[in-house]
This record gives C-alpha cells, structure tokens and sequence, in this order.
C-alpha cells in the first residue's frame, strides 16, 4: 500500500518541476495569417493611384462627350451613338421619315393587318425624342458598359388619341368575332363538322399603349386581345360525329301506314336535325315539322278527311248535315322513337300511329245553335254581269257560314284571296273618283249587304269601312266596303261579332239581277235605322279622265250624314240600346275626258 505524501512533499516537487521547464511566450491567433506581413502603406497608395485616374478618365469622358448622342445609344433600331445632335437628326430623319409614312402592321390575336399612322393622329417628336437620345448618364457603370453595348432609348410621339381611339374602334371590324361553337351541320344528307373557334375582342386602351410604344420601331406591334373562349370543344364534336351524327344520315328511314309507307331520305333527316351545346358536349335536336312535312304527304291517303256539321237549306228551311269524325296520322307517337331509330344502321323503320280527329262542328253542336228564325235580312241590286259573276263566287263561299256564341266573323279571313285562281273575274270598280276595273270587282256590294243583314239582326260591329264616294244604291251611313292585296292579305275588312247566346248562320241567295243575304238564329231584337241629315256639301271638282277608255261624269258632291241604329228587345218592345254612325263622303270629281 503507497503511503500519502503530506503537503510539504508536494510542494516541494512542484517547485523542482518549474525550475526545470523552459520559459515560453504565448501567441495570439492573428499573430500567425501571412498578410500579418503585407505592405499596407503600399497597397494604399496604389489603390488611391488607380482610383485618382479612374476619376480622371471619368472626367476626361464625360468632357469631350458633352453635346454628343451618348455611346450605344439606339433609336427606334438606328444608331446615333457618339454622334453630334445635328448628325444624329439627320441619320435619325434619313431612316425614320421613310418608315414612319408607312402603315404600320399590328397582330391582334390571329388577326395581322395595318394601321395608317397618319389617320391614327401618330406623328414623331423631333426634338424631345433627340433630347432625350442625347442625355449623356452621369452613372459611369452606364459609360463604362456603353463601350460594349447598345441602349434604346425609344421615341417620343404626339399622340392624338381621339383619332387613335377611332382607328383601333375601326379596327376592330377586323379583329372581334365571336366565338364559333363547335356544332354539327347537315350538307345534301351528309354531316359536316364545324370546328370550334375562340372569339376575340380588341383591348383598345392597351392596345392604344402598345401602337404608341412601337410604331415606329418598323415592326409588328402585338395589340393585346381578350379571348371569348368556346364551350363546346373539337373532342365534343368528333364524339357527337360518331356517335349521332353520322349515323342518323346513314340511310333512309321508312314509316309504315297503314296501306302505305312514307320513306325519309338522308337528305330529308339531316335537313331536321340540328345540335346543341349542352354542358361541353352536343345533344341532337330533331325538328319534327320537318319530318312530317317530309312523310306527310306520302301517308295523306292512309288517312280519312273529318267534316264539320254544316247548316244546309231545304225548301227555305236550315238542316243540320251531320258531322263525320277524320282520322289522322298522330305524328307525335309515330315520331318518339325516331331518335334512338336514327343511332341504328340497320333496321330503321317506325309504324305511324293513327288518332281520331273530332270535327270541329259536331253533329249535336250545330243541332244545339239555336238556330230558328231569320234574324236579319237584306238585299241589294242593279249590278253588272261582270260584277254579278264575283258576287255569285263569293256567296256560294260564304253561303251556310256559323258563326258561333261569341266568334267574330271575318269577310277577308273566312274567303281567304279572292283571285283570278278562286275563279273570281276583272269587273268594275271605282278608283279616286274615276271607274276602273280590277279582278274580284263588286266585292263589296256582297260586303253591304252582308253588313246590312248584320246590321238588321242587332250583332255587333267588330269593324267596318264605307265608301270614300257616295253610291246612291246603298243607303247612305250604312254600308261597307272591302279591300285586299293581291296577296290575299286583308287591308279593308268586314267584320261583326256574334254577341247572342245562340249561333248564327249565314244564307246567301243570288240572282243575276239580286244578291240576299240572310242570318238565321236567335230573334232578340227588332232594330230600326233613323238616317241623319245631310249637311256640309262640298262641291265637286273637275278631273281630267284617263287617256283611254274615258267615260265623263258630272260627279256627285260629297256630304256629312248618320245613321242611327235602335234595338228593342223583341217580344216587349223596350228600348235596349242606340247607335249612331256620322259618315263624311268626299265629292266625286267631274270626270272630263281628252
């Protein structure tokens, strides 16, 4: 076991151990890095040297530039660096003047054309665009880096930007569409594919920017567009091609009738169908009315006419002729299955449905009109031949006419054109106060003496018009005139309203010398007309006649008279109602013949 050494015993050993090492001094870290040693005086002074003819370079530099275009300076892509102002204008006028005459071409999305500067109110300015080529930069990384580049520093325009508005609105012509779905059209039974196409329209104040910015450069200026983007995209109309499309065209369907079959051809298909953008896609869309006008006439002789109950006269008396029911084609149930029949290539056939179509006037109807009695009556006289024949035509039209409770009656409407086609013929009528003649003359002769038997049966005047010229036939303030386009189309019309609670028939009786006309139905009323009066004569005046087939008058004067038409209710005699009609007719001029 080592025995322990007292206190004194160590210091003792301590001391002898420090007597015996070296004396060593201790080194800081930065005492040891080599440029500890470097000459710094000198590399200060080098650096000042460098620096003082740096700045003195500087200086030298920017003193013989003043008054010169900065070094690598570009205008509008010409160089006029380093050159004098007087030089620089001139280069600058040389290849700019010639450029800046010539319209200049914009890009507008797919659109490129031109803009004429001159009309667009674009015009350069001179001397700004060369003060401001000519400031020399004081920032000298900007000298030093001009020795080995170039730096555009643009124009300076006058703008006079009502003009340039008005030039980029008239471009616009050019540049908007609208955006063209992706659809499907049918060309002589075969289907087309239109493709789609993105709309455009012109951002006008950025692209006022852009022209102002780069007109003069000599190249495209890019105008800036906003872009209408489709709904219905190429991949939706090769699907709709595929799958609809081109197999609804891709043969005739046939539909069957009963005793006959109507055949649709690819050309009569396509000329229905029609798609529609609907959520990306295309859905097919099948104009029945086409495919009937189409198959229609080929089945009209599977199907059976109906006819209306008609008032017929027997021995004077009116007769109900029964009414027979039609049966018909029911297109909408011989169509349904047409749109899954057109995705098939085989087997494209259908069977027309067949519905029972009611006649409009029933048997019992007409038996339930309440027709009894004469309720109005009229006759008229004294026409031509000519004349005669087209007052026989119309009333054999109108003869048996209902008119039922509450429907309105129409002359023009219910004869529908009344030409040389409906066996109408040319006769006289009166034109501006002179004879002449026109196919269907004397219409309106039937169209008093309808209106007088109206008149007499107490209905309603839904419309009428009389004479410009008095005809002294006709009672005066009670008559009627009707007018058509050749056309057909109605301009002066006849008109009353079935205001009873019964129907009404009309019965036309002709002679070659009388036109009757008669309405059964009803009696409610026994009427009286009171003429008025003739006052305000104005006399007639001279007019010369037409070169051929003159025939002279002494005219008639014109005069202001009325009519007034009383109903008592029949049976009491009480007064129920009173009209009063005031007419105005112009004098008929005195014809004077060459």
């Amino acid at each position: 076991m080592r025995p322990e050494m007292s206190n004194d015993e160590r210091t003792d050993i301590l001391d002898a151990v420090t007597e015996e090492l070296p004396v060593t001094r201790r080194r800081r870290p930065w005492q040891s890095l080599p440029w500890r040693h470097w000459p710094w005086r000198r590399i200060a002074l080098i650096a000042g040297s460098t620096l003082g003819a740096l700045a003195a370079l500087y200086a030298m530099d920017l003193l013989i530039s003043q008054g010169d275009v900065p070094r690598g300076v570009t205008v509008a892509g010409v160089d006029v660096g380093g050159l004098k102002r007087s030089d620089a204008e001139q280069r600058l006028r040389e290849q700019l003047a010639p450029r800046l005459a010539e319209p200049v071409a914009v890009q507008a999305g797919d659109v490129t054309t031109t803009l004429d500067p001159a009309s667009a109110g674009l015009d350069l300015d001179w001397p700004t665009t060369l003060d401001q080529a000519g400031e020399q930069p004081l920032n000298p990384f900007t000298r030093i880096s001009s020795f080995f580049t170039q730096r555009e520093v643009g124009v300076v325009t006058h703008v006079d930007q009502p003009k340039v508005t008005k030039a980029l609105e008239r471009l616009r012509e050019q540049t908007d569409r609208a955006p063209v779905e992706g659809t499907i059209r049918f060309e002589d039974g075969q289907a087309v594919a239109v493709e789609p196409r993105a709309g455009q329209i012109l951002d006008v104040p950025a692209a006022m920017q852009a022209v102002v910015a780069d007109w003069a450069h000599g190249r495209t200026v890019n105008l800036p567009v906003s872009t209408a983007e489709v709904t219905v995209n190429a991949e939706a109309v090769r699907t709709a091609m595929e799958q609809f499309a081109q197999p609804a065209v891709s043969g005739p369907v046939v539909v069957h009738g009963e005793g006959a079959s109507a055949r649709l051809d690819p050309r009569a298909i396509g000329s229905a169908l029609s798609f529609e953008p609907a959520g990306g896609a295309l859905t097919m869309k099948i104009d029945n009315a086409k495919l009937i006008a189409a198959a229609g006439p080929q089945l009209k002789s599977t199907e059976q006419e109906g006819r209306d109950a008609r008032i017929v006269f027997s021995g004077g008396r009116p007769a109900v002729e029964p009414s027979t029911d039609g049966k018909v084609v029911d297109w909408d149930a011989t169509l349904k299955p047409m749109p899954d029949v057109l995705k098939q290539l085989e087997r494209r056939e259908v069977n027309a449905s067949y519905r029972t179509e009611p006649a409009k006037v029933t048997t019992e109807q007409a038996n339930g009109l309440g027709i009894s009695t004469v309720i109005g009556e009229f006759t008229t006289g004294g026409f031509a031949a000519d004349s005669g024949t087209n007052i026989r035509v119309v009333a054999q039209r109108v003869d048996g006419a209902i008119v039922k409770p509450g429907e309105t009656f129409s002359l023009n409407g219910f004869t529908g054109p009344r030409g040389a086609a409906q066996g109408y013929v040319e006769a006289g009528v009166i034109q501006n106060g002179a004879p002449g003649r026109e196919i269907g003359g004397g219409i309106s002769q039937f169209a008093t003496t309808l209106y007088n038997a109206a008149y007499f049966a107490g209905l309603k005047d839904a419309g009428h018009k009389e004479h410009s010229y008095y005809i002294s036939r006709y009672p005066a303030a009670r008559e009627a005139t009707v007018f058509q386009n050749p056309n057909g189309s109605s301009v002066i019309d006849l008109k009353f309203t079935n205001d009873s609670q019964t129907g009404v028939v009309i019965q036309t009786i002709w002679t070659p010398s009388s036109i009757t006309v008669k309405l059964w139905g009803t009696k409610r009323y026994d009427v009286e007309s009171v003429p008025g009066p003739r006052t305000n004569f104005v006399d007639p005046v001279e007019q010369p006649g037409p070169a051929e087939n003159c025939h002279p008058s002494n005219g008639a004067p014109g005069f202001t008279t009325s009519d007034t038409r009383i109903l008592r209710a029949t049976g009491t005699g009480q007064e129920v109602r009173r009209d009063t009609r005031t007419v105005h007719y112009n004098p008929q001029p005195k014809i004077v013949c060459p």
